[in-house]
Protein backbone atom coordinates (compact mmCIF):
# COMPACT_ATOMS: atom_id res chain seq x y z
CA UNK A 1 0.00 0.00 0.00
CA UNK A 2 1.39 3.06 -1.08
CA UNK A 3 0.25 5.83 1.67
CA UNK A 4 0.29 8.92 -0.71
CA UNK A 5 -1.69 7.20 -3.43
CA UNK A 6 -5.05 6.42 -0.81
CA UNK A 7 -6.87 9.64 -1.72
CA UNK A 8 -5.37 10.26 -5.12
CA UNK A 9 -8.31 11.41 -7.57
CA UNK A 10 -10.84 11.94 -5.06
CA UNK A 11 -12.25 15.53 -5.13
CA UNK A 12 -14.03 17.02 -1.92
CA UNK A 13 -15.64 19.37 -4.26
CA UNK A 14 -15.54 18.27 -7.49
CA UNK A 15 -15.52 21.72 -10.07
CA UNK A 16 -18.38 21.25 -12.49
CA UNK A 17 -18.03 20.81 -16.13
CA UNK A 18 -17.79 24.32 -18.15
CA UNK A 19 -19.37 23.10 -21.36
CA UNK A 20 -18.19 25.16 -24.53
CA UNK A 21 -15.08 26.76 -23.60
CA UNK A 22 -12.89 25.79 -26.38
CA UNK A 23 -11.22 22.70 -27.39
CA UNK A 24 -8.60 22.45 -23.97
CA UNK A 25 -11.41 22.24 -22.36
CA UNK A 26 -12.59 18.64 -23.69
CA UNK A 27 -16.07 19.90 -23.93
CA UNK A 28 -15.59 22.12 -26.70
CA UNK A 29 -16.82 22.59 -29.95
CA UNK A 30 -20.66 20.23 -29.75
CA UNK A 31 -20.46 20.11 -25.63
CA UNK A 32 -20.79 16.99 -25.25
CA UNK A 33 -23.53 16.83 -27.71
CA UNK A 34 -22.35 14.81 -30.67
CA UNK A 35 -22.57 15.69 -34.38
CA UNK A 36 -25.90 16.07 -35.72
CA UNK A 37 -29.44 14.33 -34.51
CA UNK A 38 -31.69 15.08 -32.24
CA UNK A 39 -29.96 15.45 -28.99
CA UNK A 40 -27.64 17.75 -30.37
CA UNK A 41 -30.79 20.41 -31.62
CA UNK A 42 -31.82 22.79 -28.71
CA UNK A 43 -35.12 22.77 -27.61
CA UNK A 44 -34.43 18.93 -27.76
CA UNK A 45 -36.84 16.61 -24.83
CA UNK A 46 -37.89 13.30 -25.98
CA UNK A 47 -40.36 11.46 -23.77
CA UNK A 48 -38.95 9.44 -20.84
CA UNK A 49 -40.58 5.94 -22.18
CA UNK A 50 -39.39 6.88 -26.09
CA UNK A 51 -37.37 3.95 -27.50
CA UNK A 52 -35.78 5.16 -30.50
CA UNK A 53 -38.49 4.44 -32.55
CA UNK A 54 -38.58 0.16 -31.67
CA UNK A 55 -41.97 -0.61 -29.74
CA UNK A 56 -40.98 0.73 -26.26
CA UNK A 57 -41.35 -1.47 -23.45
CA UNK A 58 -44.48 -0.17 -21.82
CA UNK A 59 -46.57 -1.53 -25.13
CA UNK A 60 -44.61 -4.50 -25.40
CA UNK A 61 -45.39 -5.68 -21.85
CA UNK A 62 -48.73 -7.93 -22.04
CA UNK A 63 -51.89 -6.79 -19.94
CA UNK A 64 -54.63 -8.17 -18.53
CA UNK A 65 -57.75 -7.53 -16.45
CA UNK A 66 -59.30 -4.52 -15.05
CA UNK A 67 -58.52 -2.58 -11.82
CA UNK A 68 -61.61 -0.27 -10.85
CA UNK A 69 -59.72 3.04 -9.59
CA UNK A 70 -63.47 3.50 -7.91
CA UNK A 71 -63.68 0.44 -6.24
CA UNK A 72 -64.14 0.66 -2.03
CA UNK A 73 -60.84 -0.60 -0.33
CA UNK A 74 -62.10 -2.92 2.35
CA UNK A 75 -60.20 -3.97 5.23
CA UNK A 76 -61.25 -7.23 6.66
CA UNK A 77 -60.55 -8.88 10.15
CA UNK A 78 -61.08 -12.16 11.74
CA UNK A 79 -63.26 -12.43 14.53
CA UNK A 80 -60.14 -14.59 16.50
CA UNK A 81 -57.57 -11.59 15.65
CA UNK A 82 -60.48 -9.20 17.86
CA UNK A 83 -60.73 -12.30 20.51
CA UNK A 84 -56.93 -12.11 21.06
CA UNK A 85 -56.65 -8.29 21.43
CA UNK A 86 -59.81 -7.11 22.94
CA UNK A 87 -60.89 -7.69 26.74
CA UNK A 88 -64.05 -8.92 27.84
CA UNK A 89 -66.76 -6.38 27.47
CA UNK A 90 -65.18 -3.93 26.09
CA UNK A 91 -66.21 -2.02 22.37
CA UNK A 92 -64.61 -2.53 19.22
CA UNK A 93 -64.19 0.42 17.05
CA UNK A 94 -62.57 1.51 14.34
CA UNK A 95 -60.65 3.59 16.29
CA UNK A 96 -59.48 1.13 18.38
CA UNK A 97 -59.01 -1.41 15.87
CA UNK A 98 -56.35 1.37 14.35
CA UNK A 99 -55.04 1.54 17.61
CA UNK A 100 -54.35 -2.55 18.21
CA UNK A 101 -53.15 -2.21 14.56
CA UNK A 102 -55.63 -4.55 13.29
CA UNK A 103 -56.77 -2.32 10.97
CA UNK A 104 -53.61 -0.39 9.28
CA UNK A 105 -53.59 2.58 6.74
CA UNK A 106 -56.96 4.06 4.49
CA UNK A 107 -59.68 2.27 3.42
CA UNK A 108 -63.20 2.76 2.58
CA UNK A 109 -65.03 -0.49 4.45
CA UNK A 110 -64.31 -2.63 7.20
CA UNK A 111 -65.51 -6.29 7.15
CA UNK A 112 -65.53 -9.02 9.90
CA UNK A 113 -64.74 -12.37 9.06
CA UNK A 114 -65.50 -15.14 11.02
CA UNK A 115 -61.97 -17.01 11.16
CA UNK A 116 -61.23 -17.87 14.42
CA UNK A 117 -62.72 -18.46 18.13
CA UNK A 118 -65.00 -15.73 19.54
CA UNK A 119 -64.68 -16.39 23.89
CA UNK A 120 -65.73 -12.59 24.95
CA UNK A 121 -68.89 -10.60 24.77
CA UNK A 122 -67.89 -7.72 23.07
CA UNK A 123 -69.75 -5.35 21.00
CA UNK A 124 -68.23 -5.10 17.39
CA UNK A 125 -68.92 -1.72 15.04
CA UNK A 126 -68.33 -2.96 11.11
CA UNK A 127 -69.75 -1.86 7.69
CA UNK A 128 -69.81 -5.84 7.00
CA UNK A 129 -69.82 -8.80 8.90
CA UNK A 130 -69.52 -12.49 7.40
CA UNK A 131 -72.52 -15.03 8.30
CA UNK A 132 -70.06 -17.26 10.12
CA UNK A 133 -69.40 -14.16 11.85
CA UNK A 134 -72.51 -12.93 12.46
CA UNK A 135 -72.66 -16.34 13.89
CA UNK A 136 -69.99 -16.65 16.17
CA UNK A 137 -70.19 -12.87 17.77
CA UNK A 138 -74.22 -14.19 18.91
CA UNK A 139 -72.84 -17.26 20.25
CA UNK A 140 -70.73 -15.25 22.48
CA UNK A 141 -73.39 -13.37 23.63
CA UNK A 142 -72.18 -10.08 21.83
CA UNK A 143 -73.88 -7.09 19.80
CA UNK A 144 -73.10 -6.07 16.49
CA UNK A 145 -73.08 -2.19 15.31
CA UNK A 146 -73.40 -1.51 11.25
CA UNK A 147 -71.94 1.60 10.06
CA UNK A 148 -72.60 2.96 7.24
CA UNK A 149 -71.02 3.49 4.06
CA UNK A 150 -69.86 6.12 1.72
CA UNK A 151 -72.95 7.82 0.29
CA UNK A 152 -73.18 7.52 -2.96
CA UNK A 153 -72.69 10.80 -5.62
CA UNK A 154 -76.37 9.95 -6.91
CA UNK A 155 -78.14 10.04 -4.15
CA UNK A 156 -76.62 13.10 -2.45
CA UNK A 157 -77.92 14.55 -5.65
CA UNK A 158 -81.16 13.40 -5.63
CA UNK A 159 -81.51 14.99 -2.03
CA UNK A 160 -80.15 18.20 -2.60
CA UNK A 161 -82.80 18.12 -5.57
CA UNK A 162 -85.33 17.72 -3.50
CA UNK A 163 -84.46 20.06 -1.10
CA UNK A 164 -84.38 22.55 -3.64
CA UNK A 165 -87.88 21.29 -4.98
CA UNK A 166 -89.12 21.60 -1.40
CA UNK A 167 -87.13 25.11 -0.46
CA UNK A 168 -89.26 26.50 -4.49
CA UNK A 169 -92.75 25.46 -3.21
Amino acid sequence: MILDDVHRGINKNKKRKRIGRGPGSGHGKTSGRGHKGQGSRAGNSSHPTFAGGSMPMVRRVPKRGFNNRFADTVVVVNVGQIDAVFEAGEEVTLEALATKNLAKGRFDLLKVLGDGELTKKLKISAHRFSKSAVEKIEKSGGEMVTLPGKTPVAQKQREARAKKQAAKS
